[in-house]
């Protein structure tokens, strides 16, 4: 990729980032929806949890089954 396609695509990126860092301003969050009934919030040890601990196990089972199903099809090389 020359500098011109990649200065256009960094501008293209940086420009949609702008545009949703506008759009979604934090004030949309401070007025209640009809309805709206929060529950309680998570314990540190639940955040960890749920958004380093699930997505690393889940990393791991994935990669273990792809290595497995990998390895088993594999044909033995008779040296």
């Amino acid at each position: 990729m020359d500098k011109k396609n990649a200065l256009r695509a960094g501008a293209l990126a940086a420009g949609t980032t702008l545009m949703m860092l506008l759009m979604s301003s934090p004030a949309f969050a401070l007025a209640r929806d009809d309805g709206d009934d929060p529950g309680k919030g998570l314990s540190v040890i639940e955040t960890l949890g749920l958004y380093v601990v699930a997505p690393i196990v889940l990393f791991l089972v994935i990669a273990g089954l792809v290595i497995v199903g990998d390895k088993s099809r594999k044909p033995q090389k008779q040296g």
